[in-house]
């Protein structure tokens, strides 16, 4: 499983649209960003910490395809990077975050369960 951290009302509209097309960043990058399962954590803490309102997507990698690639990023470490929308099929579940918790202990407890 991989994992992909945006906006709750990002996910709502790609749930609708079939497809997420990116958030901002993954726009600019020109890729959508995700994380694997001992990377989405840190992901979390360094990039979301003070943001509320947050779905953690875990995403099937098989339904995929070649569009997904395996890329050196932070620290050397290989991240997942998706060269096409994101269908919402390849969700296999969306869990939105307390806004109580801080973020990274959200995706801890949410990767865990």
């Amino acid at each position: 499983m991989i994992y992909k951290l945006l906006a709750t009302r990002e996910w709502h509209a790609a749930a609708a649209a079939g497809h997420f097309d990116g958030s901002a960043v993954d726009r600019e990058d020109g890729y959508i960003h995700l994380s694997a399962h001992d990377q989405v954590v840190e992901t979390a803490r360094r990039h979301f910490a003070d943001q509320s309102g947050l779905t953690l997507l875990a995403v099937d990698p098989e339904a995929l395809g070649t569009d997904l690639r395996w890329e050196a990023s932070r620290g050397g470490a290989l991240f997942p990077h998706l060269y096409a929308p994101l269908p919402a099929a390849a969700v296999v579940e969306a869990r939105e975050l307390p806004d109580d918790v801080p973020v990274a202990d959200a995706v801890a407890a949410a990767i865990s369960s």
